[in-house]
């Protein structure tokens, strides 16, 4: 029997701030021109948090817009905000920034997170007062150091600052004098992803509706990677994020492969809950620091906000199958191996037209795919096009050139098997995650019965290889939990055994006219 997908979270985090400060983009920028008009007017262009609530994508991503609706709204949506946008929605929520610099310092296990007496007296009580928020988490919260201290550590000690509204209200300590790989720039880098992830596994678990300590093995598929000098990804945010989050039960690892990660961690997942290695295997990602206002430059000089402003996560539980929850159908699984190419035919081949031909099926059979999900009133204004609809184009043209549409089928094929795309560009987070919750949805309600999910990344950003990377597998409605074969006691077995002997006994017999004994 396959593994199901069971129940899934997603969340934002809005860090005006750390746009300003932890973005590559404006962290290079400071570097190589301090001086730049664009650092100049950037300030300018950063929203609050309302803004953020209410932008109609971060709304579809936490599931309080589904992506038809999205889809009705005029483009680009940054103009038109939603009306009475709240905070929380199906799947999860947007956090705004004072209360996940609390979260942060309550995932520091080793004192490197350091906030204000002032900042923490004024944002505690919100953050104690969040539904998900355990006793001991909120306990983890300090209560906080003087501005002077904080001041001191960040002009003499190396230490990054933790800004909120433009003042400077905390810092991240090195962890190392020397080891680059634990600097205060990188040791914050992890403490966010972290804490957004362990965000993620809190609203998963509410969402599954189960016991913590029943989730036996957690995945991280989030772009950061822990470690010091002599390793510098050894890992591992799965088992950091699971014991903030409670899950003391479970064991886990991280899985790293760019872009497509998520997808590699949802395969093996299933894998592992087909094998009957664990019952219930979660998958999770935090965001990253070094993609906020990574496409800034762009939507400044074009008077636009900078909507890169959020950090992302999500979670999904993987678990047996239960005869209701989609099937994870691993006899379906499209891969990009290293002789496939780079080229954008080649790639789409490899992971959409292969895998469904093996199966018998047509790229007409899935009825919803889903691939890098990235929003575009980002790409955009950037130059990047529209990247989910350049994806659907790709599909849809295979299936002309399969000869199962028409060339004037081309658009009606895209528009009912694709969807626009709401993901914030956090790398990892878009490819196809994004519409699991989604998906799941549809086909427990019966509105499709057939997605494919398309993990796509770029290998070659490591300077290790040129080879492109990618993964798919198929997400289909359930078939009805099969009924096991019924167990043979020993008992029945010996007997079967016996009868047998009598059997061949009493063949050699007739065959010699006699016995042989």
């Amino acid at each position: 029997m396959n593994s199901v997908l069971a129940a899934t979270s997603y969340i934002l985090v809005h860090t005006p701030d750390m746009v300003l400060h932890n973005g590559t983009t404006q962290t290079t920028e400071k570097t190589v021109n301090p001086g730049s008009d664009y650092l100049k007017a950037l300030p300018q262009h950063i929203r609050s948090y309302e803004q953020a609530l209410s932008y109609a994508p971060n709304q579809a991503y936490i599931g309080g817009m589904t992506p038809d609706e999205l889809d009705k709204m005029p483009q680009p949506w940054y103009p038109n905000p939603v009306e009475k946008a709240e905070r929380f929605a199906k799947y999860g929520e947007i956090m705004p920034q004072d209360e996940f610099l609390l979260l942060l310092q309550a995932c520091d296990v080793f004192d490197l997170a350091f906030l204000s007496k002032d900042f923490v007296a004024k944002t505690k009580p919100a953050f104690e007062q969040h539904f998900l928020m355990r006793e001991d988490i909120v306990a983890r919260v300090k209560e906080g150091v003087d501005v002077e201290n904080i001041r001191k550590n960040v002009e003499e000690e190396h230490a990054e600052g933790l800004y909120h509204l433009g003042e400077l209200v905390g810092y991240i300590k090195r962890a190392h004098d020397v080891d680059a790989n634990l600097a205060a720039h990188v040791i914050l880098e992890n403490l966010v992803s972290k804490a957004s992830s362990v965000l993620a596994l809190l609203h998963l678990v509410h969402n599954a509706g189960i016991n913590a300590d029943e989730i036996e093995y957690v995945i991280d598929c989030s772009e950061e990677a822990c470690g010091d000098m002599n390793q510098r990804g050894g890992g591992n945010f799965a088992k950091a994020a699971a014991e903030i989050a409670g899950l003391s039960n479970a064991t886990g690892s991280d899985q790293r492969a760019f872009c497509a990660a998520p997808a590699h961690a949802l395969v093996t997942a299933a894998s592992l809950v087909k094998a009957g290695t664990f019952k219930k295997v979660v998958v999770t990602s935090g965001g990253s620091t070094a993609k906020l206002g990574m496409n800034a430059k762009d939507h400044v000089r074009k008077d636009m906000p900078v909507l890169e402003d959020t950090v992302g996560g999500f979670a999904a539980l993987i678990s047996v199958d239960d005869g209701v929850n989609p099937e994870i159908d691993l006899d379906i699984v499209g891969r990009h191996v290293v002789g496939t190419g780079s080229s954008p035919q080649a790639v789409i081949t490899s992971l959409v037209l292969k895998p469904l031909e093996n199966a018998g099926m047509k790229i007409a059979d899935v009825d919803k795919y889903a691939a890098e999900m990235q929003n575009p009133d980002i790409t955009k204004p950037a130059g990047a096009g529209d990247v989910p609809q350049a994806n659907f184009k790709m599909i849809a043209a295979l299936a002309v050139k399969s000869g199962e549409i028409g060339r004037t089928e081309l658009n009606s094929f895209i528009e009912e098997h694709g969807m626009v795309g709401w993901a914030p560009t956090q790398g990892h987070i878009p490819s196809g995650a994004p519409y699991l919750g989604f998906a799941r949805q549809d086909i427990l309600d019966d509105r499709i019965k057939t997605a494919m999910i398309i993990g796509k990344g770029s290998l070659f950003l490591g300077r290790m290889t040129n080879l492109f990377d990618g993964i798919s597998f198929v997400l289909r409605k359930n078939r009805g939990k099969q009924a096991p074969e019924q167990a043979i006691s020993k008992l029945e077995v010996r007997g079967l055994i016996a009868e047998a002997l009598r059997a061949f006994a009493g063949s050699m017999m007739d065959e010699s006219g006699g016995s042989h004994a």
